[in-house]
């Protein structure tokens, strides 16, 4: 039995099986036993703050709450193999060194509209002053997680980021949170976390903004308390769609739809070939390196639900059928990969070449690699330093601007029924137009 769907695709329906394929793996609605039971927990930690963030922790987690700061960060990174730390911080320095870089370009987009008469139209841009950062830890511990959100925030110029985490005090991530300066970590999770994060507490504070994934409670909490914070996307199962002409060895590619078959069973893993032999290739590859797998049991689950290697008519149906269905990672294994990226826009994350693995993006090429699922990345970004920075608008206006738009806002204030604005404008015009007629007059 094949351990993936097999399909042959006839060309010119692509555009049906992909709508059909977006429909089956579109983000599904929210559970509503479990958006209750996350309401519950956040009414109950908006009332009673860190007793009842302490309550659900031990009741759900068995875990008490625990603060740690930067000495025992520090310790953990220190008392990690050296092979591990060297990891950590080579992925950090390349991550660091591409936000930067992102932060340089997203902070010079400040602009100002001026006129003679002292008018000013002017957008800043400034970082939040604190963010919360969630890292899962059911399953497995994630430093990866928190360099990508940590280093971004960082770079953006957040002034403090506060990391929970059920996994808090495991080493490794205590390493990870040192080197991105993390200097506020508690070990809770759940919903209780996100809502000592959204409703601040005696001893955990209140952020702008809650970033990093998390399970369904947390994606639950996360998408109730939206607004009353700023949340970052609700993410989804890992996916991944490989484009691939047989130029890489079929062992491969169904390594590379293994890296993302082993997060989860309900994770996504494609791939399309023009090449009928490279495909049974890849099916026969997939069998053989499952039985290899630690994580088999998962992968299994994943490509039993969710795998797919289909056979297309040519790389550009290939692409059409990926444009439809906006995965969040597309792997371009082709000869000139290059020239194929030019047509693929809707993903969270492009990788170029058959050297050039996904694997690599999640952890040390230096892109982020939280990027949108579920098909949102038809209109969604990857997380990065944009993320962390707002716009404020300032408006300043002269007098000869005054009177030039002073009637249109009456009249278009009194259409709406609004005359309280409209009288906020007639009340000035006589003591502008007055101090306009005494102003000097230029000389000529």
């Amino acid at each position: 039995m094949s351990p993936a769907r097999f399909v042959e695709i006839p060309s010119g329906h692509e555009r049906a099986f992909a709508a059909d394929l977006a429909r089956q793996r579109s983000t599904e609605a929210l559970d509503p036993t479990i958006e209750a039971g996350a309401r519950a927990i956040l009414a109950d930690v908006a009332a009673r703050g860190d007793d009842a963030v302490s309550e659900h922790a031990l009741r759900i987690d068995r875990k008490s709450v625990q603060h740690l700061g930067p000495q025992e960060a520090r310790a953990a990174f220190e008392a990690i193999d050296a092979p591990l730390r060297r990891s950590l911080q080579l992925a950090a320095a390349r991550i660091r060194q591409f936000h930067g870089a992102q932060a340089r370009r997203e902070k010079r987009v400040r602009f100002r509209v001026t006129r003679p008469d002292g008018t000013v139209l002017e957008q800043r841009i400034r970082a939040l002053d604190r963010v919360g950062l969630y890292v899962p830890g059911g399953r497995a511990a994630y430093p990866s997680t928190v360099l990508m959100n940590a280093i971004a925030a960082s770079e953006a110029g957040v002034r403090e980021v506060v990391l929970v985490s059920p996994a808090a005090d495991a080493p490794v991530v205590l390493a990870a949170a040192h080197i991105a300066g993390v200097c506020r970590i508690i070990r809770v999770g759940g919903a209780q976390a996100i809502g000592a994060l959204a409703y601040g507490t005696l001893t955990i504070p209140r952020v702008d903004k809650i970033v990093g994934p998390g399970n369904t409670w947390v994606a639950a909490a996360k998408r109730l308390v939206h607004g009353l914070v700023d949340t970052d996307m609700i993410a989804g199962p890992s996916e991944i769609l490989v484009i691939s002409d047989g130029t890489a060895p079929a062992e491969w590619i169904a390594a590379d739809l293994l890296s993302q078959a082993e997060h989860d069973p309900d994770a996504t893993a494609i791939c399309l070939t023009p090449d009928r032999a490279h495909a049974d290739a890849v099916i026969a590859a997939l069998e053989t390196a499952l039985r290899r797998l630690p994580r088999e049991e998962i992968a299994r689950a994943s490509l039993r639900s969710h795998g797919l290697v289909a056979v297309v008519h040519d790389l550009d149906a290939a692409v059409t059928i990926s444009e439809l269905v906006a995965p969040e990672h597309v792997q371009l294994a082709v000869g000139d990969p290059r020239a194929l990226s030019r047509k693929v826009h809707r993903a969270g994350c492009v990788f170029l070449g058959t050297r050039t693995c996904e694997a690599l993006g999640d952890y040390s090429a230096g892109t982020n690699h939280v990027l949108p699922t579920g098909g949102s990345a038809r209109f969604a970004s990857p997380l990065g330093v944009h993320a962390f920075l707002k716009r404020t608008n300032y408006v300043e206006i002269g007098p000869v601007t005054f009177k030039q738009i002073a009637p249109a806002t009456i009249a278009l204030a009194e259409a709406e029924g609004l005359d309280g604005h409209a009288e906020a404008v007639r009340v000035r015009r006589a003591r502008v137009a007055e101090a306009g007629a005494r102003a000097p007059k230029a000389a000529t």
